[in-house]
């Protein structure tokens, strides 16, 4: 029969969102329903569902930013219960069986894992994300929000919140390293909050020094602008031991990595449209390693959870009912925004 619930959904890109009825597969023995209290806004649904990275498959529920509470579970469940506060990101399912799924980095899986929406599902059906009422996800995939974070301001942290966590916890960032963090967006405000609470030094890099207070709000002990420095990259070549950069526009990446201290590393989560070339002196002149990260596994992600609990902090939030999306969209390719939106499902 399946399980019916509302949902936003587009059927083209230049169409508004509508509230629509999808059906939902009925719980197999190792899923979970969720009921959606909060769905964030994720630069990625926009891409996909303006076809910026290739035709999407039409008609279509994105959102992977999920946070919500068990209503229901299959019968060989173990993991949750009715009732538990839980989050789903940006992946529902992997093949289990490869290398990477066996090692635990579902996210590397060499078939090609499940994405939350316009991914092939395990019933062939094409998954529908999270901006709607419920969603039905396989348990393995699903994580435990600890209390002390809002669902609010939990549910950003399943994409943007472990984007930025993973790299830093991969390159053991720690006390007492200069950090910079390019750009302060959805992304780039997690970054800062994590590097701060793992105890280093942050500094934010972006065009001007309109958003410092935020900055400083958010536990960094500076601002540099780039744009207010004919000599910027002179005058702070070989500050940094970590470079973490969340831009998604064109930029001089040989420019970036003569900022960090040899031996330093600068990790990429944004995702320019254009390639970005590097020349090879520049990562050979101080032995400097560029490297990127793609979110991280079902583990990592609850690792990064926990943190956030432990430390008290979640996303820096503002909130919007369901007929206020499309404007959202645009104020998130303009920029404005502090720093994710999120979707108050009970608006629907």
């Amino acid at each position: 029969m399946g399980i019916k619930t509302k949902a936003l959904q587009k059927t083209a890109p230049q169409e508004p969102f509508r509230v629509v009825e999808i059906e939902r597969r009925d719980l197999r023995a190792d899923d979970v329903l969720i009921d959606i209290k909060a769905a964030g806004i994720c630069h990625s649904d926009i891409h996909t569902i303006r076809n910026e990275w290739g035709e999407a498959h039409f008609p279509l529920t994105v959102g992977h930013e999920i946070a919500g509470v068990v209503s229901a579970v299959g019968d060989e469940v173990t993991k949750f219960q009715v009732g538990d506060r839980v989050g789903v990101g940006c992946m529902v399912n992997s093949c289990g069986e490869c290398e990477q799924c066996l090692q635990g980095m579902e996210q590397d899986c060499l078939r090609g894992n499940v994405g939350t929406y316009n991914s092939t599902d395990v019933d062939s059906t094409i998954t529908q994300g999270g901006y709607a009422q419920k969603i039905v996800v396989n348990e393995h995939f699903v994580l435990n929000i600890p209390e002390g974070i809002d669902l609010d301001e939990a549910a950003p942290l399943l994409c943007a919140g472990i984007t930025t966590y993973s790299p830093l916890a991969r390159w053991n960032v720690q006390a007492g390293q200069k950090v910079a963090i390019v750009g302060l967006g959805g992304l780039g405000h997690m970054g800062v909050q994590i590097a701060a609470a793992k105890g280093a030094e942050v500094t934010v890099i972006s065009r001007s020094r309109r958003k410092e207070e935020d900055a400083k709000k958010l536990g960094a002990v500076r601002t540099l602008a780039t744009g207010e420095d004919p000599d910027f990259f002179k005058n702070h070549r070989g500050e940094f031991d970590f470079i973490l950069s969340t831009i998604s526009a064109h930029y001089d990446l040989d420019a970036y990595l003569g900022l960090l201290k040899p031996r330093g590393t600068m990790s990429i989560v944004g995702l320019p449209p254009e390639a970005l070339a590097v020349r090879a002196g520049s990562l050979i002149g101080g032995g400097k390693v560029l490297t990127g990260n793609n979110i991280g596994s079902i583990t990592e992600t609850q690792q990064m959870l926990d943190f956030c609990a432990e430390h008290g902090f979640g996303a820096v939030i503002e909130k919007i009912d369901i007929n206020e999306v499309d404007d959202a969209y645009d104020r998130v390719v303009a920029g404005d925004v502090r720093f994710r939106f999120v979707i108050d499902t009970d608006t629907f």
